[in-house]
């Protein structure tokens, strides 16, 4: 059996969200290649304990907040330079660190925007970390049923203005024929902002209209045996047999739910922030947390190892 080599990766990023790659030096396998900071974990060494000796080594700083995030395993191919490996990458934020970051192995360093990554390559491991990078921390769902259309509309213009990215159109008690009218009318409204559009549960729907992506209830989770293409695919998870096989799928991202007491599910009780944060911990995905979430919950559930928040109500509470 091939020896799975585990491998301590920091994500240092700033307060405006670029992060930190580097190249890595000649003599090295991969060389040229742009990647995290970071590096293997020693045998009996605990994974935050290797990312503070790399950084250290690396870049000559210190990490002084760290959050640890997604757990990724990938099969590297051998190469001309380097031999077939397996890797199980620790993913962790480091959002502030003692001393200035310095290339102190021969590395060339590089701060890049989530949405716009100018370097490359970038190792393969890597690339689905991109992907979930930009990705934001707000994950809004419709509720017209509740505010009507008009008003809707209007906090959504709102919203989409303060920055709002991501969207799921979750509108059931509408026919097929005012869902598509609907969605056209967001997707139009969301376009100049670049914000996608996530259709709930209908497949073929989401790509009729062009949409971005589909939300998939957990029932058509389980049901599902390969992942749609070309759209951005989420899920509704309730507990780790689903997050396995949305993971098993390599869907995008995840919503877990509910971590408190929600109205939209008065009988389900909520798992809370501790099971939440052990469900998710060494989580292959993104995961948002939903269920009683305001944007005052943002910075617990970040804590807990969750990309952000998803919301219904919450996400079109006056400011």
């Amino acid at each position: 059996m091939t020896k799975v080599v585990q491998v301590a990766v920091a994500i240092l990023q700033k307060t405006n969200g670029d992060f930190l790659l580097a190249s890595r030096p000649q003599g090295k396998g991969w060389a040229g290649w742009w990647e995290f900071p970071g590096g293997k974990i020693e045998q009996g060494e605990a994974p935050e304990h290797a990312l503070a000796r790399e950084l250290q080594e690396e870049l000559g700083v210190t990490p002084t907040a760290v959050q640890p995030w997604i757990t990724r395993r990938y099969d590297y191919p051998a190469t001309h330079d380097a031999s077939a490996k397996t890797v199980l990458l620790h993913f962790f934020f480091v959002t502030a660190w003692q001393g200035e970051v310095m290339p102190l192995e021969g590395q060339s360093l590089s701060w890049q925007s989530p949405q716009h990554v100018q370097v490359s390559p970038v190792l393969p491991a890597n690339a689905p970390i991109m992907h979930a990078l930009a990705l934001p921390t707000i994950y809004a769902i419709s509720n017209i049923a509740e505010m009507g259309k008009p008003q809707f509309m209007r906090v959504l213009a709102h919203a989409l203005d303060q920055g709002l990215q991501l969207i799921q159109i979750r509108e059931k008690q509408l026919t097929r024929d005012a869902l598509s009218t609907l969605s056209q009318e967001i997707l139009a409204l969301c376009a100049p902002y670049q914000a996608k559009v996530m259709i709930n549960t209908d497949i073929a729907h989401a790509r009729q209209l062009g949409a971005h992506g589909v939300h998939l209830t957990s029932r058509d989770l389980m049901q599902l045996q390969q992942r749609p293409a070309h759209l951005l695919v989420s899920a509704s998870c309730h507990n780790p047999l689903e997050l396995a096989h949305a993971a098993a799928l390599g869907l995008d991202f995840v919503v877990l739910s509910p971590v408190l007491a929600t109205l939209s599910h008065p009988d389900a009780p909520p798992i809370g922030w501790e099971t939440f944060a052990h469900w998710i911990q060494h989580y292959a995905l993104p995961v948002y947390a939903l269920g009683g979430m305001t944007s005052q919950h943002l910075s617990k559930a970040l804590q807990s190892g969750a990309r952000g928040i998803a919301m219904q109500r919450g996400a079109w509470l006056a400011d």
